[in-house]
């Protein structure tokens, strides 16, 4: 008698604080604790909420315990998921847009990236004479791995030139030392790929870059508009049926994107492993500042910029169909917007 008056009083309680404050719902245990994540190039500056996430424990402190598999590039991350040995993509917005032309549902949760931070280069090098996108006909460019947002810029690229994704050829490099040493010895005579491995090149002089959108104006004048990058997308089913995993999910990328924003240079260094600095902290550093402004803010994900991306994406590939595309089911604000209010992002 005496428990149950006392549960009763609790619920009653409970009910009462539901009440008083709605938005901030009680959030429930994670549906799966341990959650798989693909990632395409993991030490790209491109995935670095993730990296900061995981580092500081903030997976953990939601209850989760998060094995992260890295890929050569994103089309690669893609695949696992797919093929049901992911559960979660680190990976680009726009593959959402993608599938859904291919008739697979898959939807972000939360945003890790406002601009793709993807510079286009030719080789000083290989064409040193480069004056303009048409002399790329019959070259060949390096890209993440093929199928990726690298390789998804790259066409953009070619197409308002005039070139079609068949008149170059692509080579999958990936994003780290591999990438930078495929440009250096001549196996590509152009690249499309993310920091810290574009600003290297740059900085030594390897590349001269002929489209950037590693900060916001690039990004407009590449695009046309915010085009969001980065996020953590699934299958639409998973989402539904494991709210708490997502929302324990976006709370831990969220807190990671708080952190970024104050976090001062010597900061990251002490954070990411050692090896994403890629032999030179000064220029890892260089490139940080770069991209900076380039990170998600709040995990939300502008309805104008899933348009944008819509449209780039309708403006060089003929199997998809803007018209045909639902943009409000590729991606969810739900579990960012509670986020937000819970780390105050």
């Amino acid at each position: 008698m005496h428990t149950t008056s006392l549960s009763r009083r609790r619920f009653t309680l409970l009910a009462a604080a539901a009440v008083a404050a709605p938005s901030v719902r009680a959030q429930g245990k994670p549906e799966k604790s341990r959650v798989s994540i693909a990632v395409g190039g993991k030490a790209a500056f491109y995935y670095l909420p993730l990296t900061i996430s995981e580092q500081l424990g903030y997976f953990k402190s939601e209850g989760l315990d998060v094995e992260i598999s890295d890929f050569a590039g994103g089309a690669k991350a893609l695949q696992a998921l797919v093929g049901g040995s992911a559960d979660i993509v680190s990976g680009a917005y726009e593959h959402t847009i993608n599938m859904q032309s291919k008739n697979q549902q898959i939807q972000s949760i939360v945003l890790m990236g406002r601009a793709p931070q993807i510079a286009m280069g030719v080789s000083t090098k290989a064409m040193p004479g480069y004056k303009a996108v048409t002399d790329l006909r019959g070259k060949k460019i390096g890209v993440s791995a093929p199928g990726s947002s690298t390789n998804m810029v790259a066409n953009l690229v070619l197409s308002r030139a005039g070139l079609k994704a068949g008149d170059v050829s692509y080579v999958g490099v990936g994003t780290a030392a591999g990438a930078i040493a495929a440009l250096r010895s001549g196996q590509i005579d152009a690249m499309s790929n993310t920091d810290p491995v574009m600003t290297m090149l740059e900085q030594k002089g390897d590349v001269r870059i002929i489209s950037d959108t590693r900060t916001l104006k690039g990004t407009q004048d590449v695009f046309g508009g915010p085009m969001p990058a980065a996020c953590f997308y699934t299958h639409t089913d998973f989402v539904k049926a494991n709210p708490n995993t997502c929302q324990a999910l976006a709370n831990a990328i969220v807190h990671g994107l708080k952190w970024l924003q104050t976090a001062g240079p010597s900061d990251i260094i002490k954070t990411v492993p050692e090896s994403y600095l890629l032999g030179d902290r000064a220029l890892y550093l260089a490139s940080f500042n770069k991209v900076r402004e380039a990170i998600a803010l709040d995990g939300l994900l502008p309805e104008e910029g899933a348009k944008t991306a819509l449209k780039a994406l309708a403006s060089f590939d003929t199997s998809i169909k803007a018209d045909k595309i639902d943009v409000a089911r590729t991606y969810t604000n739900d579990f960012a917007r509670r986020a937000k209010e819970k780390y105050k992002a």
